[in-house]
């Protein structure tokens, strides 16, 4: 026998598939003749598999190997033996055909071919199921498959409702109803309520148990019976009704399929292919192959994307309410600050217990900022320890050591400051509208409600003539875009404006008023040292923006919002968008 290619081999050994095995004993062909690209192992992995239908015989052969000679002790020269090395017979073994067992579609279309064609011919999966002897999910499965090869069959979807026992009825169907057993436990002469009280089924008696019948009827249980039989329909509407409320029946609504004949109808199930391979297109198989319809209506698998944290969604939403509303956003990138800007430009002593190492973050490396606006400076350091512009100051020694100190801003009314200053030094004044939504620090202790590092929004409306009416009116504006729409104020304190309110909304879900934010009107000592004219008010509100966004997810813990301990599937999860009522 001449020297078997690797595909040679292989389609030798299964010639005909699994239905036609070759029949071939004492036969066969040796591992040596085969022409394995691949390592023997390969090849023996390959024979193993087909057993029983192919037999792998141990089976040695020696060769003389050339030029090959040694002496011995004695010197005489001595050929060396023939080297060995082993080899396999390979056969297929003769066995009994054996007829593969159809597959649940093909039972299903060979059960359908018999059906009468027409609308009327079909079949019910519940009832073929039941005469295939299988389950009912099993044939929907096959069912579905045969959908998946195109309009080899036609299913419609129905409902059906039937009756079924609970597990204590089928209790009650196997012992009896509670009061008929209780019947047969008292005996013919009674028993006190003392001692009936034991049996089950006595918790309704008040007096002594004494058997007034010699027998009764479990109608019950023959009810159950009807309908563990399956006449649960021939039950009248008020037996069914008596039953469920007892819990001791069940109405189950089943889905089905009625199955008809398709266009393109077959007993044969022939797999389609999904893919086109490169041995396809090789030997042009492809053009005899029968390939599966793309489904363009699949959705198919969501790609992997990030996912806003709930914080940038609601920072976002709030930032699209001020554009609404016309407002500008202010620069708010320098975390960094001097205690002037951050404090004494919003008319704060230095004195303030807020200007304390321990509420406030100050920095080593650059302890001092380089630059400070000199004749602004002045103007205000004259307000603080000697009054002005109406004021009588704080009368205290103002140093400007103290305000060249950095540190962590303490709030965005730094930057309102900021914006303010350049406004009354552009020209001629122009009304404004600014907001801001950014970081700031703090140094507070942590707790549920509490971090060190958290945002603060703010927005401000500088003109001519406002009052505290327009701070309420553009309050009222403001959340209700927001979705809180019911508001109190409470007369407040800040060093910077006057007068100053507390903002509280309604939780609906806690069920009372809580604080949402902070707003007033700036003093006049903040303003007139800028250089702003005497008419122009400024009118300013703050807000956190994790209170809200912890109202909104329902987050009782900010540490859950924001920090290490954030649940990263909570942020996959969070709704794109929020329709709020």
């Amino acid at each position: 026998m001449g020297v078997l290619s690797w595909q040679e081999a292989q389609g030798s050994l299964t010639a005909k598939g699994e239905r036609e095995p070759r029949r071939i004993v004492g036969l066969g062909i040796m591992s040596s003749e085969i022409k394995a690209p691949r390592p023997m192992t390969s090849l023996i992995g390959l024979i193993t598999s087909q057993s029983p239908r192919i037999a792998l015989r141990p089976h040695s052969l020696r060769r003389p190997e050339r030029g090959s000679s040694r002496r011995t002790q004695d010197g005489a020269a001595h050929s060396s033996s023939s080297a060995e090395k082993e080899h396999f017979r390979v056969t297929a073994v003769a066995f009994p055909a054996v007829a593969m067992s159809p597959s649940v579609a093909e039972l299903l279309l060979q059960r359908l071919e018999r059906t009468p064609p027409g609308p009327e011919g079909g079949l019910c999966s519940l009832e073929a199921a039941t005469a295939l002897g299988l389950d009912h999910q099993t044939l929907v499965g096959a069912v579905k498959s045969l959908q998946a090869l195109g309009k080899v069959i036609e299913a419609e979807t129905r409902a059906t409702t039937r009756w079924e026992l609970s597990a204590e009825g089928a209790e009650v169907l196997r012992d009896g109803s509670p009061e008929v057993r209780l019947f047969h436990s008292v005996p013919t002469e009674g028993l006190l309520q003392s001692d009936a009280m034991k049996l089950p089924g006595a918790q309704a008696l008040t007096h002594r148990a004494v058997r007034q019948v010699d027998a009764v009827q479990d109608t019950v249980q023959n009810s159950l019976r009807q309908v563990q039989e399956g006449n649960g329909n021939s039950l009248s509407e008020r037996e069914r009704t008596d039953l469920k409320k007892r819990k001791l029946l069940l109405e189950v609504t089943l889905k089905s399929y009625w199955i008809r004949k398709g266009s393109a109808f077959s007993t044969a199930v022939v797999r389609q292919e999904t893919d086109l391979t490169p041995e396809m297109i090789a030997t042009g198989s492809w053009r005899k192959l029968p390939f599966k319809a793309y489904n363009f209506s699949a959705l198919g698998l969501p790609p992997t994307c990030g996912h806003l944290h709930p914080l940038l969604k609601v920072r976002s939403q709030l930032r699209q309410i001020f554009l609404e509303m016309g407002f500008t956003e202010m620069p708010t990138d320098n975390f960094v600050e001097s205690s002037f800007w951050n404090f004494d430009a919003l008319f704060q002593p230095q004195q303030h217990p807020a200007r304390d190492q321990h509420d406030t973050f100050f920095l080593q490396d650059p302890a001092e900022a380089p630059e400070l606006p000199t004749s602004y400076m002045a103007r205000v350091k004259k307000v603080h320890s000697q009054g002005g512009y109406g004021s009588q100051g704080y009368k205290y020694e103002w140093k400007v050591e103290e305000a060249r100190k950095n540190l962590l801003r303490t709030h965005t009314t730094s930057a309102s400051a900021r914006a303010l200053y350049h406004l009354a030094h552009q020209g001629k004044f122009t009304p404004v509208k600014y907001f801001s939504i950014d970081r700031v620090f703090r140094n507070e202790s942590l707790d549920a409600t509490h971090l060190a590092e958290f945002h603060q929004v703010e927005g401000v409306v500088a003109d001519r003539g406002l009052t505290l009416g327009h701070l309420m009116g553009i309050l009222h504006q403001f959340f209700t875009k927001l979705g809180i729409s019911k508001l109190r104020f409470k007369p407040a304190y800040n060093p910077y404006t006057e007068p100053s309110m507390e903002v509280f909304s309604y939780h609906e879900g806690l069920k009372k008023w809580v604080e949402v934010g902070n707003s007033g009107v700036f003093r006049p000592e903040l303003l007139l040292p800028m250089g702003l004219p005497e008419s122009v008010s400024v009118i300013a509100w703050g807000l956190s923006l994790e209170r809200p966004t912890m109202i909104k997810y329902g987050i009782n813990n900010i540490r859950e919002l924001v920090g290490h301990r954030v649940n990263l599937q909570m942020i996959y999860d969070s709704p794109l968008c929020r329709l709020d009522a």
